[in-house]
């Protein structure tokens, strides 16, 4: 039988305090391993890294830990049967792999030699994501401390994988070979952050994202602009004409059917996002702009989080060089991605894109557009039972109102929903000062102990609650 909810805060507190000093040894062990998956030289740390998580994840407890391969770095699986069989399964996902670092990057210390100044852990990964990752192990032995149970109150699983820094190439697939074995309830993702130290806040979706390539090929050479300008199409102005035409005068994306199925914010979502203590002049001072730009009708918060965009990645052509050269150029180049929002699909995107190019591109150039893969957008609605238990468990954490954002980027999270069938939610106690992918990397050591703590708390209450909830 549980003990009452403060006597459980108590002990989850007591415990975490006792055993804080051997769980960052350990993490400062593993962040030593400097498991960089875009670099090919380090494909030995990676595996390295695997390995070590696999052995910690024993020593947690759990039952089943495995190494899964893939045709790139290795992936890790753990499992934790609850001994209630009706108990909900849960996923946890993160990821062992870490961006390139080095000290002549900007690092004031080696960025594989963890060290911790005041309260603050500096390393690569600290954050993102083996810090997080890791704060499960911590978290679930806590959770056993305070219910008096010898396995979590759902059945645990997780999977941690080895390619996220260089775009999951083959995660995907691992996750349709493996679907029988991870099939869960539902997906807990602790690969995000926070709002800010003074505001805990759980994310409640990622946008997708479809990208594409479009050459336009003119004349079979570069031509004289006096012998041929005026006479024949050049591919140059094509691409100008077809960027100019992506967005009406409102900001809005112009391509037809662009907004099909596309899910509104809720009048609570916007209430919500508007409580935020958001200071646009130093959001701006971060995106090194002097202006803010977007659809028409939407905040800025809204527009990065919940609505879908259009930009322009690139455009090219014709002579770049010093001096002039009066040409008509053969080819021009355009790239472009497509933010998606919850109830977009990327395969009606891609057709939609391929029809508007199709307009606009005149007689006599040539034209190809290539898309490469897409990522789905993934979102839970603020009702949903497991969210509830998140939000919750951190309010038990913090001891203070949990508010709601949503992450403007894309993952693999969505991979994760799609196949699985399953809701995502986001567990992350990072904040935008922790500077992933950037030097000097460092992770908030009281909000990764709030991590600990949430985590504790979580795997009780999604278990009585999604029990009521069906």
């Amino acid at each position: 039988m549980s003990k009452p909810v403060d006597d459980a805060v108590s002990t989850v507190r007591t415990y975490i305090e006792a055993h804080r000093a051997a769980f960052l040894d350990d993490l400062t062990e593993w962040l030593r391993i400097p498991s960089v998956s875009a670099q090919p030289d380090h494909a030995a740390d990676v595996a390295r890294s695997a390995d070590w998580l696999a052995a910690k994840l024993r020593d947690t407890g759990f039952p089943t830990c495995e190494i899964w391969p893939t045709a790139g770095a290795p992936a890790v699986f753990a499992e934790w049967p609850s001994e209630d069989p009706d108990a909900p399964t849960v996923l946890v996902y993160g990821h062992h792999d870490v961006q390139p670092a080095a000290r002549e990057d900007g690092w004031d210390t080696d960025p594989f030699e963890p060290v911790i100044r005041g309260n603050r852990l500096h390393a690569r990964g600290a954050a993102d994501d083996k810090g997080q990752v890791f704060f499960h192990t911590l978290g679930v032995r806590a959770h056993l401390a305070a219910t008096g149970r010898t396995a979590p109150a759902v059945h645990l699983r997780l999977l941690v994988e080895g390619e996220e820094e260089s775009g999951s190439p083959h995660f995907r697939r691992l996750v349709e070979e493996r679907a029988e074995r991870l099939a869960a309830d539902a997906v807990i993702v602790s690969d995000t952050g926070m709002w800010s130290e003074d505001t805990p806040t759980v994310c409640t979706g990622m946008r997708g994202l479809a990208e594409c390539e479009i050459e336009l090929h003119g004349p079979g050479q570069d031509i004289h602009s006096g012998s041929f300008g005026g006479a024949v199409p050049n591919p140059a102005t094509a691409a100008a004409r077809l960027v100019a035409a992506l967005h009406d005068e409102h900001a809005r994306v112009a391509v037809p059917g662009f907004y099909e199925g596309v899910t509104e914010l809720t009048d609570r979502e916007r209430e919500l996002f508007a409580e935020l203590p958001f200071d646009e002049e130093r959001w701006l001072r971060t995106a090194r702009s002097t202006a803010t730009h977007g659809e028409a009708g939407h905040t800025t918060l809204e527009r990065v989080w919940a609505r879908p965009t259009a930009e322009v990645n690139g455009i090219g052509g014709g002579y770049q060089g010093p001096g002039s050269k009066t040409i008509i150029p053969s080819s021009a180049l355009v790239k472009l991605s497509f933010r998606l929002v919850a109830g977009q699909d990327p395969d009606h995107i891609e057709k939609a894109v391929r029809a508007w190019a199709a307009d606009q591109v005149p007689a006599g150039i040539r034209y190809e557009i290539t898309f490469g893969p897409a990522t789905r957008p993934c979102l839970t609605p603020l009702d949903h039972p497991a969210l509830q238990s998140v939000v919750r468990a951190m309010g038990r954490a913090f001891e203070q109102p949990i508010r709601y954002t949503r992450e403007g980027g894309s993952g693999p999270a969505a991979d994760l929903q799609e196949v699985l069938d399953a809701p995502v939610l986001f567990l992350g106690i990072s904040v935008p000062s922790d500077g992933w992918h950037a030097p000097n990397e460092k992770v908030e050591l009281d909000l990764l102990m709030k991590g600990v703590e949430t985590a504790a708390h979580l795997w009780g209450d999604l278990a009585e609650n999604w029990r009521e909830a069906h």
